[in-house]
């Protein structure tokens, strides 16, 4: 998805060290791998289904790394790697964590009410809803999710946690959260939990701070005349991508406006409809 124009502004050089923050399935890698000579690698990804398909990619310039891209300054560090020449975010859920019914990620498939990038740690989707306060869930379906009717809607699930019968899978909580923003009469252009399934997972996988951990870190660590491009799916990403490029006095803006994904990749793939490309390099010192 938009691999052109990402390779593109990498600028890969066949020496250079490069950094792919979002393996998934492998294919940007992968890209950036046959365009090296004697250069380097790294990529990260804190999804344990990722360890089996960097496996199959073995080659002594490639190195993966199972982590979250915001824990790049210390898993360089143990690398022995202080500077790179790009760095290659692609945010957001892969297909492939979208089509696996047991990650909890999509609506439309009965699943664990779980969400989470990495299943080793931290708080499921359905520990979220079960503890936090009602003020809490207000703000992440208000705040990630954008959604207008979020008091109302924690105030449903606070009711239904209270009266034992909280939703324990994807397609329950669909229900609930359908029943208290679907308005009769209107056709829906999207399915109504659409938000706040992605506001949920947002707070579970803390997105947005890593990926504002994640750029600062990428920025910090690029050589003079190094690259960071940006790939993102949703406009709160994207926001922070441009507000962190346009802010940072260490890069200059590549993109006036971001990239869009063509025709044939949207028609291939209609979740890239949303993509948005930015890109930014790093001023020399």
């Amino acid at each position: 998805m938009l691999l052109g124009p990402a390779l593109e502004y990498l600028a890969i050089r066949p020496d250079g060290i490069y950094v792919d923050a979002t393996f998934g399935a492998g294919g940007h890698s992968g890209a950036i791998l046959s365009r090296l000579q004697s250069g380097r690698l790294i990529s990260f990804d804190a999804d344990p289904g990722a360890i089996e398909r960097a496996a199959a990619m073995a080659d002594p310039r490639f190195t993966f790394v199972s982590a979250n891209f915001r824990e790049l300054p210390g898993e360089l560090d143990r690398l022995g790697v202080a500077q790179v020449d790009g760095v290659l975010f692609d945010l957001g859920v892969s297909s492939m964590q979208f089509d696996d019914r047991e990650r909890g990620f999509s609506l439309g498939k009965t699943a664990p009410l779980d969400m989470r990038m990495d299943p080793r740690r931290g708080r499921s989707a359905y520990d979220v809803l079960a503890s936090a306060s009602e003020t809490e869930l207000a703000d992440i379906f208000f705040y990630y999710g954008e959604e207008r009717a979020a008091r109302r809607l924690a105030h449903a699930v606070i009711g239904r946690r209270m009266a034992g019968t909280l939703p324990e899978t994807t397609t329950e909580f669909a229900a609930l959260v359908s029943g208290v923003l679907h308005r009769p009469g209107r056709r829906e252009r999207i399915h109504p939990a659409t938000r706040v399934f992605q506001a949920l997972r947002i707070a579970v996988n803390d997105e947005l701070d890593a990926l504002r951990d994640g750029l600062d870190a990428a920025i910090l660590r690029l050589r003079g005349a190094g690259r960071v491009v940006a790939i993102s799916f949703h406009s709160l990403e994207d926001r922070i991508v441009k507000q962190t490029f346009r802010s940072d006095e260490r890069v200059s803006v590549l993109t006036k406006k971001p990239l869009g994904p063509t025709d044939a990749e949207i028609e291939s793939n209609s979740r890239s409809r949303s993509a948005k490309l930015r890109a930014a390099q790093r001023k020399a010192s």
